[in-house]
């Protein structure tokens, strides 16, 4: 299949697309200090982020009804918090709430906004992401993402990497699968995409958990498109020079 036969680029969000860890780090920095809670941030946000796939696996299994993203963030962070000794009685609800929401105020990669403006030039750009059409929403005005489409967990009513979701955003789209290329950070999103018939690029984001990352710095599958950044793989996506899908960009 070459490029143009590709119609619709749909983006994993969280971490591939913008630096959770930092922002919701930042966010807890900043409730510690008018606390005056002694708290590692960044450790606290790893942990937080860590509740995150255990939390939407007991939806995808049917042991729970489905439950939006914002829900499930809220109950791992009082759980959390609860086994950091700190009593969430004494924390007024807004201000949970607000600390809640520091998933809807991330900073982008770098490489983000100035890459999906490259890929808009030719495809169709949307997000495939676990978050509600809400976060989301409040997230790319926070962060500048330029969608086209913005589809949610919510409107799924499931989570990935449950094959459902991805064949509900094709359904959505009114595009079938091999002409939608799922972009991500992460190998287990793109497996499940790629065994459904999307097309697959991987970016590495070898800080996405910080320095001592383990986990997703490089490509498990034989995916289309490996690249170091956005814009990268943007650019081989929207290559002119022989109008194919480029692979093993670095």
């Amino acid at each position: 299949m070459r490029q143009r036969d590709i119609q619709a680029v749909l983006f994993d969000v969280f971490g591939t697309l913008v630096d959770w860890r930092s922002g919701v780090a930042r966010a807890l920095r900043s409730f510690a200090d008018r606390r005056g809670i002694t708290l590692d941030a960044d450790s606290f946000a790893t942990q937080w982020r860590a509740k995150y796939r255990p939390s939407i696996d007991v939806v995808n299994s049917g042991q729970r009804e489905y439950t939006p993203l914002d829900q499930l963030h809220l109950e791992n962070l009082v759980e959390l918090l609860d086994e950091n000794a700190i009593d969430t009685r004494r924390i007024p609800p807004a201000e949970l709430t607000w600390l809640n929401q520091s998933w809807q105020r991330l900073d982008p990669w770098a490489d983000c906004v100035a890459g999906l403006h490259l890929l808009k030039r030719q495809f169709m750009v949307g997000t495939l992401s676990n978050g509600t059409v809400s976060l989301l929403t409040h997230l790319s005005r926070h962060a500048g993402l330029p969608w086209d489409a913005v589809i949610g967990s919510d409107v799924l009513r499931v989570y990935k990497p449950n094959p459902t979701a991805y064949l509900r955003a094709a359904q959505l789209l009114d595009i079938a699968p091999e002409s939608i290329m799922l972009c991500a950070a992460h190998n287990d999103d793109l497996h499940a995409a790629q065994a459904l018939g999307f097309r697959t690029a991987f970016v590495r984001r070898p800080i996405e958990y910080g320095p001592g990352q383990r986990s997703d710095l490089e490509p498990t599958g034989d995916y289309d498109v490996v690249a170091s950044s956005l814009t990268d793989a943007a650019r081989a996506l929207c290559s002119e020079s022989d109008g194919a899908v480029l692979s093993g960009v670095s």
